[in-house]
């Protein structure tokens, strides 16, 4: 059973599987673009009516909104993809695609700035977007640090059942992708459910941000189902430790869906600071052990 599985994660996600979704990405993302500059430029020439109740099809800045989401969900596939290799890989891909999410919100933000208020810091959406800036940095310079610590890690000679291990892990990854495919199918469905009885781009908006709501919920179980599997595998005490704060971090992420303002950008820079020291803790274990 676990061969078998392993088996099909390969197929699924072999090199040459991986290099046509990305190409597919890449073309899709570029024509979402013009697609979305097109709608804009035809809507603000009165050439079509698709209404004005949304900046999403008024600026043409607001275009970039489309080709991000599409490369989102290319991230959640490769999260999927990297979700067998280790935990940390695991964590580091979910810090990367938060910090995406955030880049996107700023494109989706950056035509509501008032350029013309009198104190910047009294208007909300000027507050947000600087705020946001903010946080891109930290994530940034963040997610370095998480990198340099995990490249300084000294990887332990590993026993032999740390195959089944990643077998069992593979198994779980190939049960996310029809659960990715589901969600992606109803995102659809209710984006035009919702988008026929009031506006088209504000559920676009809405309907992708249950999106990974819902998957990172859904995430959080796979982890839990991980680290069930690796007690039978390790009784390393900082393996498990590691394991046990990489959730909570997902757990952090998870919640700053649910919020919003600085609060969100709090639980996702506390997110990532936490990740940061469980590691770094790890590293100094690992050395000891």
């Amino acid at each position: 059973m676990l061969k078998l599985g392993s088996k099909i994660f390969d197929i699924i996600f072999s090199e040459f599987n991986r290099k046509k979704i990305e190409n597919f990405t890449i073309w899709t993302a570029t024509l979402g673009f013009i697609f979305h500059l097109s709608l804009v430029l035809l809507n603000n020439n009165s050439i079509i009516s698709i209404g004005n109740e949304s900046l999403l099809l008024t600026n043409p800045i607001s275009a970039i909104y489309t080709p991000f989401s599409i490369i989102l969900y290319y991230e959640i596939f490769l999260l999927i993809f990297y979700l067998p290799r280790s935990f940390t890989t695991s964590i580091l891909k979910q810090f990367e695609i938060i910090s995406l999410i955030i880049i996107r919100r700023i494109f989706y933000d950056i035509p509501k700035l008032d350029l013309n208020a009198e104190n910047w810091f009294q208007n909300p959406d000027n507050l947000q977007i600087t705020y946001d800036l903010i946080c891109i940095l930290i994530l940034f310079f963040l997610i370095y640090l998480f990198n340099y610590v995990k490249s300084k890690i000294e990887i332990k000679k590993n026993n032999k059942d740390i195959f089944k291990f990643i077998d069992s892990k593979k198994i779980i990854s190939i049960a996310l992708i029809p659960v990715m495919v589901v969600l992606f199918a109803l995102g659809i469905f209710n984006w035009y459910s919702i988008g026929m009885s009031s506006n088209f781009a504000s559920s676009f908006y809405y309907v992708n941000e249950v999106f990974y709501t819902t998957f990172f919920s859904i995430l959080i179980i796979a982890d839990v189902f991980i680290l069930l599997l690796s007690f039978l595998y390790t009784e390393r005490y900082s393996q498990i430790m590691r394991n046990t704060g990489f959730i909570i971090c997902t757990i952090l992420i998870r919640l700053s869906f649910s919020s919003t303002g600085l609060t969100n950008l709090l639980l996702i820079v506390s997110s990532v600071i936490f990740g940061l020291l469980i590691l770094k803790i790890y590293s100094l274990m690992n050395r000891i052990e």
